[in-house]
């Protein structure tokens, strides 16, 4: 059942919001209050609300808006629980994220309708992830309907995780016949003769990001019986081209480090009943100076193609370590007072 909840008029000023949240179930209440209320005490901060837990019930206090939004946080908490989730601190944080976000004019045209904001998310036997942020929840929503998909930010964002956990979805279900995991090998130049090892040993350091997701959502011993049956698929960008790739779930990654030819060659690969997802950062491009990245050059020339959807992330957007949202943020400013100082 939800939460019961009610509102009472606030015993200070005017302005003032009191409502008091009841949960029926005191396991799940425990729960989501977090270990010596850990989880409401991060609340408290990020909205500037103040929540006092009493048995099974909270009573939050503040602002209006910030008052309500701590509520809609909680209530996606304990339908969580509900469900059988466990919680983390990133499972608060990505709720108190969703609750502001249905007070923002929410600009991505595939979020749903201000009001009517549900949260995203993607499913396996092994583990069920949910949108975090509105933009998470906006490219979540283009992967289940487009056949091609831009995933465009910094690092930290789930761009790479969420598309992997998405093609491992469409596998367990049935949708698909193969995932098929694709990276440019810029170190190398392309040139991976050289190294020691089958194909899968050779290019392993720069796919590793897409198993550790990979084996994240799937268990183990079933990633390595996909691999060796070629459900799973390791197909480094350089010898991708001729192929047809349909009946697939298909990822590339480090798109940002592909010349105009291979992103070409690559988009152009798809085929029936598959689904692309190209994921990548224009600010972190390695390729040699003077060449064109592929990425860059692709979004321009497919910006208004129907059927694709180009999702873009931002520093707020970064789930990792609060740090990284800070680092990220850091960079972006210093980039842009570089492009002042050189403005004519």
């Amino acid at each position: 059942m939800k939460a019961a909840r009610g509102m009472l008029p606030a015993s200070g000023a005017s302005d003032m919001a009191h409502i008091v949240l009841t949960f029926d179930d005191n396991r799940l209440a425990s729960a989501l209050f977090g270990q010596f209320d850990e989880h409401l005490a991060m609340i408290e901060q990020k909205l500037s609300v103040d929540a006092r837990a009493r048995g099974n019930k909270v009573e939050l206090r503040g602002d209006p808006v910030a008052a309500e939004q701590a509520r809609r946080a909680l209530d996606i908490l304990y339908a969580r629980l509900q469900s059988g989730h466990e919680l983390q601190v990133s499972d608060v944080e990505g709720a108190i994220r969703m609750a502001v976000a249905q007070d923002d004019q929410l600009v991505l045209p595939t979020l749903e309708k201000k009001g009517r904001l549900a949260l995203a998310q993607i499913s396996t036997r092994k583990k069920t992830i949910y949108a975090r942020t509105p933009t998470q929840d906006a490219y979540m929503r283009a992967m289940e309907r487009a056949e091609l998909v831009f995933g465009i930010g910094p690092a930290g964002t789930g761009k790479t995780y969420l598309a992997v956990a998405h093609a491992a979805q469409l596998l367990e279900r049935g949708q698909v016949e193969r995932i098929i995991l694709s990276r440019p090998a810029v170190e190398a130049g392309e040139r991976l003769g050289f190294l020691p090892g089958d194909m899968k040993d050779k290019v392993d350091p720069y796919l590793r990001p897409l198993y550790d997701a990979l084996y994240d959502m799937m268990p183990a011993e079933k990633v390595e019986r996909a691999i060796a049956a070629g459900a799973i698929e390791i197909a480094p960008l350089a010898f991708m081209r001729g192929r047809t790739l349909a009946n697939a779930a298909v990822i590339l990654d480090e798109a940002q480090n592909t010349t105009s030819m291979q992103m070409k060659m690559f988009l152009t690969r798809l085929g029936e009943n598959a689904r692309m997802v190209v994921t990548g950062d224009p600010s972190q491009i390695d390729l040699p100076t003077g060449v064109k990245s592929g990425l860059v050059e692709a979004l321009r020339v497919l910006e208004g193609v129907s059927s694709i959807v180009s999702v873009r992330f931002e520093a707020k957007d970064v789930v990792r370590h609060r740090l990284v949202q800070a680092i990220v943020e850091a960079y972006e400013a210093d980039a842009t007072d570089a492009r002042a100082k050189t403005a004519p």
